[in-house]
């Protein structure tokens, strides 16, 4: 999207008024010895005052108070600190008082908002806040299959919340009647038994945080990482509420999370730019009317769909203003022959945002060290994730959602942060923040895996170490110095002159022989990662197999890797569409994501070929309807219950012809057979001694089960050396008694699967499981 076509997506939202200011007064209960008292202050994107400050004047109404109202042009808070014109300071511990607009009061290291001696009437008891704490469900995840859903387009539980935006008419969703905040919490928990009826035990949704900008109903525009978008709640259906109805069906949450970059407007909390706006004959239909207080609320929208805007802009230079040339025109023109002005929009080489904050350029060289420290949009301000103040504010925002009970966190655009400053400072920090809530071995149960987006074919991502998935499954093995900054540049320097012949490498996914052994995790980051080779290969299954193989001793332990075909970025190759290859290739698909390493993943609708061919992303040039990003609802109406996992009780309405599609049984019988088989789940595997295209041998040796199992995918295998026993198979419940140390399979069937399961002393094979479906028979 062009920085001119931005500009011009918000709509008219009041009439022209002078812009107004915003004030503060403080009131401060000084120490009694203090006979003078010097505020000293900086506001929001401004400069502190000169040392002292200004004075207070004492409170003639109220005994040993002092009070200054201040102008803080358009800010909408500031820091604070007192003293008493000889050296003595309140500075809250070294904190300094972080306080907004209107009445403020600081006595004793407390801030408050009403003023000192007035009386007011008791405040009506509120009823009590809902509960925001929770605990994970726990055990290994590697046991669960998830499911991936856009939690804005999956189903629609109270309309009240439903938001089109600025660009509803324009994109076309409006005639379609989908805003694009339609699917929320309460939509979901409503489909809770859809999800479990199809076998998954977890759920992957995307982010949950505050979003800002003209289209951000997938989350990845986040403004405030400590609050819930109001847009995907309701009464009785808070993220909180999710959750735990997530867990009373044995279902996991795992919330998709962001530490690379906030919304273009940046982080409330953190630092928000202050852009150069003007309400004249040309631009009073974009800029809001300034209300002193008021804060932009995405539930608060006009009839055009447009936000309040009023606490983003200034018609002059705000104090401490670095942009060059603020609000002097361009001698450009907008689409309407609108006057265009410096200063008018965020951008990373205009100065808009602190360099201790935010990063200060674009992404030149995507294999090179400025993609882990420049913009790679301009709707995402790059975070300088270096700096210490960020990583606070980010670590304390994600350890709020572990309190409330989370179970694990899909990290994205984790390969636009050095690996050094994640195994430094943020997974360190959110292990510890588990270890202290679950304890050490409990707080391994929370599964992290992130998003390295390497869009290619090959083992290692155009030669380039510092930006392959399998990198960040590693712990530093050098040296570097304590600053932060510093040390990104040292270790993408050092690893990238090792380069890819000198990584280490791992034997934790490979079984010696027919043995399963204790996998070594001692140098393991704490990173797991989206297996992006198999996903980019799944043009066919076969491909994306054997690509997959062929990384599996790079990466630290590939049993935890996630598996999928697509999502809602990309398809197999960097495709632009959903997968299309047809039903017996997204079975063959299925097949094999269930039976080897991994985790296996499906985004939202591709158990009925949702969309399939259909572009996955268009922004707002096109209806919502059109794309990968459709509202999946329609599919989900009517009434559904879950008796287990993959067995549906009761199903009426639209929702039972969904569920009748031949890949949900599929889907359904396949999520039954791994759930059967441990082997499947946490097994290592080999193919040593196995003839086949798509066959291996799979074994799980630990904590009471011992677990072995021979696959083949679509194609018929021969396995030898292998244990003596009886096998039985998990699809027909063929049982075969292997003397001679061998089996052989016949099987020609795009799809179908075979799992020969051997009965050992500590786990018996499970027979058969399910009824024969389209693909398994």
């Amino acid at each position: 999207m062009s920085r001119m076509l931005a500009v011009l997506l918000l709509l008219l939202t009041g009439p022209p008024t002078a812009p107004a200011t915003t004030s503060v007064t403080v009131y401060y209960q000084a120490p009694p010895a203090w006979s003078t008292v010097n505020i000293h202050y900086a506001a929001d994107g401004g400069s502190w005052t000169s040392v002292p400050g200004v004075p207070m004047s004492a409170d003639s109404g109220c005994a040993g108070w002092h009070v200054k109202e201040l102008d803080l042009g358009g800010a909408t808070g500031m820091q604070v600190v007192f003293n008493n014109g000889s050296g003595t300071w309140d500075n809250n511990n070294g904190g300094n008082y972080r306080v907004g607009t209107g009445i403020v009061t600081v006595s004793a290291g407390a801030v408050g908002s009403t003023a000192p001696c007035t009386t007011t009437p008791p405040p009506t008891p509120s009823p009590a806040p809902p509960p925001t704490s929770g605990e994970m469900l726990g055990g290994d995840p590697r046991k669960d299959s998830i499911y991936f859903v856009l939690t804005a387009r999956f189903n629609d539980g109270d309309t009240t919340n439903n938001r089109g935006g600025s660009q509803h008419v324009k994109s076309g969703n409006a005639a379609n009647g989908d805003p694009m905040f339609r699917g929320d919490f309460q939509g979901l928990v409503d489909r809770l038994d859809y999800i479990k009826g199809l076998g998954f035990s977890a759920v992957w949704i995307t982010p949950v945080v505050l979003n800002r900008s003209d289209y951000d109903f997938h989350g990845y525009h986040g403004h405030d990482f400590y609050e819930v978008d109001p847009r995907l709640e309701s009464d009785g259906a808070s993220y909180q509420n999710l959750i735990d109805a997530a867990h009373a069906k044995g279902l996991k949450i795992y919330q998709d999370v962001v530490f690379n970059h906030t919304s273009r407007w940046g982080a409330k909390g953190l630092y928000t730019p202050t852009v150069y706006g003007v309400r004249d004959s040309q631009w009073s239909w974009y800029y809001s009317e300034k209300v002193a207080g008021k804060t932009y609320h995405p539930l608060d929208e006009n009839s055009t769909g447009n936000t309040y805007n009023g606490d983003l802009w200034n018609g002059t230079a705000p104090a401490g203003n670095t942009c060059p040339d603020f609000g002097t025109p361009t001698g450009g023109k907008s689409a309407e022959g609108y006057s265009l002005y410096h200063c008018q929009w965020p951008s990373p080489t205009a100065k808009m945002f602190p360099p201790s904050l935010f990063h200060q350029c674009w992404i030149g060289n995507w294999e090179g060290e400025d993609a882990r420290s420049c913009w790679l949009h301009e709707d995402l301000a790059d975070l300088n994730t270096e700096n210490a103040v960020v990583q606070d504010y980010l670590i304390g925002a994600y350890q709020k959602y572990i309190d409330m009970g989370v179970d694990g966190f899909r990290i994205d655009t984790a390969v636009h942060i050095p690996r050094v400053t994640w195994n430094r400072r943020f997974l360190p920090a959110l292990q510890n923040h588990l270890t202290a809530k679950y304890g050490a071995t409990r707080a391994r149960d929370f599964y992290i895996f992130g998003e390295v987006a390497a869009f290619v074919n090959d083992k290692w991502n155009r030669g380039s170490v510092n930006h392959s998935a399998q990198f960040f499954t590693w712990k530093e093995r050098a040296t570097y110095s304590a600053d932060d900054t510093t040390a990104a540049l040292e270790q993408f320097d050092y690893e990238n002159n090792l380069g890819t012949g000198n990584q280490p490498t791992s034997t934790n996914a490979f079984l010696t022989g027919n043995t399963y052994h204790a996998p070594d995790h001692s140098k393991f980051s704490g990173m797991n990662i989206i297996d992006m080779r198999m996903h980019m290969n799944f043009g066919d299954a076969s491909n994306a197999y054997h690509n997959g193989k062929d990384s599996d001793d790079s990466v630290n332990d590939p049993t935890y890797n996630v598996v999928y075909v697509d999502s809602h970025d990309y398809g197999p190759n960097k495709s632009s569409v959903r997968y299309a290859e047809g039903t017996e290739a997204w079975a063959e698909n299925m097949t094999l994501m269930w039976t080897f390493r991994g985790i296996p993943t499906l985004y939202y609708g591709s158990e009925i070929e949702f969309k399939a061919g259909q572009r996955i992303d268009c922004g707002p040039t096109c209806p919502l309807e059109t794309t990968g990003r459709a509202y999946y609802g329609g599919h989900l109406a009517g009434s559904v219950t879950a008796g287990d996992y993959g067995v549906v009780s009761s199903a009426s309405g639209q929702v039972a012809t969904t569920l009748s599609k031949p890949l949900v049984k599929h889907v359904q019988r396949l999520n039954r057979i791994r759930r059967a088989v441990p082997a499947l789940q946490r097994g290592q595997y080999s193919t040593e001694g196995v003839s086949g295209d798509m066959a291996y041998k799979r074994r799980y040796t630990a904590d009471g089960v011992d677990s072995f199992a021979l696959v083949t995918v679509s194609n018929g295998a021969t396995f030898n050396g292998i244990p003596n026993g009886t096998y039985v198979d998990a699809v027909t419940g063929d049982t075969r008694a292997v003397t001679g140390g061998s089996l052989t399979v016949g099987l020609n069937a795009k799809g179908n699967l075979r799992v020969y399961v051997l009965s050992t002393s500590t786990t018996p094979a499970p027979g058969r499981i399910g009824d024969a479906t389209t693909y398994l028979k």
